[in-house]
């Protein structure tokens, strides 16, 4: 490459990683740590950003690059079949390197089930009201949900240096686990007779009412869920139908492994 001209996708990747740092701190400020004690779809927005939009942002920006913690170059295949990656290897390579040399599901289902609990403590009625009283919490929330994002999106995207673990199949699963977990609790709190949250008070002419606010709730998390997820499952599906071998078969294949394992204990070759 020229001297003195930026690589496009180096510098897509940084704006990802601003991206995502800009909207972190933005979220954690006022107005809108002011405006989430308030109104509960702004309170939602902020928790969507959290565990969905500013993980991924990171993920695929990977800021961490900034910090010396892993390398740009990419892991490689020698003649041998080993793997070999960069020539200096930082910390965060290391990891990546271990989670491409050791291709499985369990830790995509680990991830998701932490994500899963995850978002549901933080929708929790006693939870949203703490925050809603003390907003330094906020920050707590946010890291929690960030963090555990960030991992299951590791586990979704390929991300240099990181490459998910999991088959087609089991990422497809995986974010329509991590999507309807989300759906199901906006359905909830939707079709609630009241506010989940009593830290929420609504008065005559308030804008907006109760019924609007849990509304609005609903919809930014279900639009917000379906825009990060859906393109990953139709992306890894139509991969997984364009592959070489026969999507039946492997799938078949997965299951009789898991069979296995859990049967008898043994480990397929």
């Amino acid at each position: 490459m020229t001297p003195g001209i930026t690589n496009p996708h180096t510098a897509r990747r940084n704006l990802f990683a601003l991206s995502g740092l800009i909207l972190w701190v933005v979220a954690l400020v006022p107005p809108v740590l002011s405006w989430a004690g308030n109104y509960e779809f702004v309170q939602a927005l902020q928790f969507s950003l959290f565990c969905l939009v500013i993980p991924f942002l990171l993920v695929v920006g990977g800021p961490w690059r900034w910090l010396a913690l892993t390398s740009d170059e990419p892991f490689q295949v020698d003649s041998d079949g080993k793997l070999v990656g960069p020539t200096r290897l930082r910390r965060f390579d290391v990891v990546a390197r271990s989670m491409k040399a050791h291709k499985g599901h369990r830790r995509a289902v680990i991830f998701v089930l932490l994500f899963v609990a995850d978002v549901i403590l933080w929708r929790l009625s006693p939870v949203v009201d703490t925050l809603v009283h003390n907003s330094w919490l906020t920050i707590v929330e946010s890291l929690c949900l960030v963090i555990v994002g960030a991992l299951l999106w590791v586990e979704l995207v390929v991300a240099p240096p990181f490459e998910p673990s999991a088959n087609r199949p089991y990422r497809i699963g995986v974010s329509a686990v991590a999507m309807w977990t989300l759906w199901v609790i906006a359905y909830l709190m939707a079709m609630g007779q009241g506010s989940w949250y009593p830290a929420f008070h609504y008065s005559a002419g308030r804008w907006p009412s109760a019924w609007l606010d849990q509304l609005l709730t609903m919809g930014l998390i279900w639009f917000i869920s379906a825009g990060a997820f859906l393109p990953v499952i139709f992306s890894n599906l139509n991969q997984w139908l364009k592959s070489e071998d026969d999507p039946d078969d492997e799938l078949h294949q997965l299951i009789r492994k898991d069979r296995v394992r859990g049967f008898f204990g043994a480990r397929p070759s």
